[in-house]
């Protein structure tokens, strides 16, 4: 399924934060343990430095084979300084298109007539939230975020989009798409078609299918901590992408040349694309109470869960029940830059909407705003 992701575009952090291509972030890093000692003693050439298992030479001479699930990419240079490389590379006005950035995409066969097309975007930096004026929080180098389009006999379905640990499913019909001319071999055509349009967040590039300021990972009422979308700069990664196919058997095959010339066995690496979490004492980090400046970087792609049935990736632990409705209205975002409209779903339920008269709806509105009642109500009615 080909996505277009729309990048926020408000200019108040220092670091733009663009997407960037796996085979060229690698060369900026050596690969360390948890305790920081190289497991490889030269820094990383390309991908194929990247394996499942290594061998590492102790001190008495011997070797022993160790997995990578324990290591990290270290940057060679200071990512506190914001190095050229850490920034990513910004969409081509227009087209979207982004020449040094390509996507990952991922065609699952899950069987009886269902695919699953994972599009994986990643980014160089992931720079986090401010709480209450105070932060950022949570930054880490390397982030890797992705999308899930369900098919049915060759027809989407569903999507869902990841954001932080969760992410929201949407029925296909629900999400706002944007007409565009259809490609074939890289040449555009006559022919119209529809794209689903994702809103990536300032920095953290957690995805919304609205814009304004949408509540990071916690409960929906605490805003102090919070997410910022608008209608910035497009990339369209359906035009330029590595892609895989995946059997039922979980049998993967590289979709064309440069795929099979990057070969697998980076895929299959464990350990974090990005540095670990920086000591209490070192003087880039600080710490507030409920995160630390810096973070340990993310797992690769093969770790988000894409054999799973569900269309969540993982869930909260309050959802004991592992629920995971495909909502049927947008869900909108808050604050100056959010849009209203009739296709929007509201945050405290979409019944509250077909209410009369006015004066009942209001009050039931006061009584559920920010409850459980509003979240119950959200959830179930999408």
């Amino acid at each position: 399924m080909l996505l277009i992701i729309a990048l926020c575009s408000i200019c108040i952090v220092k670091k733009n934060n663009w997407p960037a291509d796996v085979k060229d972030f690698v060369k900026r890093f050596q690969l360390r343990d948890h305790s920081g000692e190289n497991i490889i003693k030269e820094s990383l050439r390309d991908l194929s430095d990247l394996r499942e298992h290594y061998l590492v030479e102790l001190e008495n001479s011997t070797w022993v084979r160790i997995s990578s699930e324990d290591s990290y990419m270290t940057s060679l240079d200071d990512f506190d300084k914001d190095p050229d490389w850490l920034l990513g590379e910004q969409p081509e006005y227009g087209t979207g298109h982004i020449k040094k950035a390509p996507a990952v995409l991922f065609v699952v066969d899950k069987g009886n007539g269902w695919v699953d097309a994972f599009w994986f975007y990643f980014y160089p930096f992931n720079w986090g939230p401010y709480i209450m004026g105070s932060g950022p929080w949570g930054n880490h180098v390397g982030d890797w975020e992705h999308s899930l389009v369900r098919f049915y006999k060759g027809e989407p379905q569903f999507l869902w989009m990841s954001a932080h640990g969760g992410g929201t499913a949407y029925k296909f019909e629900a999400i706002e798409k944007i007409k565009r001319l259809r490609r074939i071999d890289g040449k555009l055509t006559n022919e119209v078609i529809k794209k689903p349009l994702i809103f990536s967040a300032r920095g953290t590039h957690a995805h919304y299918a609205s814009v304004g300021q949408h509540s990071h990972d916690v409960p929906f009422f605490f805003m102090p901590l919070s997410d910022f979308t608008d209608r910035g700069p497009l990339w369209d990664p359906s035009l330029n992408f590595y892609a895989y196919t995946i059997t039922v058997g979980e049998t993967m095959t590289p979709c064309g040349a440069e795929e099979a010339k990057m070969g697998l066995d980076w895929l299959s690496f464990k350990g974090a694309w990005g540095d670990k979490q920086l000591k209490s004492w070192d003087p880039r980090q600080k710490w507030c109470p409920f995160q630390w400046k810096y973070i340990d970087g993310p797992r690769g792609p093969l770790f988000k869960n894409m054999a799973r049935v569900s269309l969540c990736q993982r869930f909260k632990w309050w959802n004991f029940w592992k629920g995971c409705p495909a909502r049927r209205y947008i869900k909108k975002g808050e604050g100056l830059d959010a849009e209203k409209n009739d296709l929007v779903g509201d945050n405290c339920g979409i019944l509250l909407y077909n209410i009369r008269p006015k004066w009942l709806r209001s009050i039931l509105r006061f009584f559920t705003w920010r409850g459980s009642l509003c979240f119950i109500m959200d959830y179930f009615t999408g």
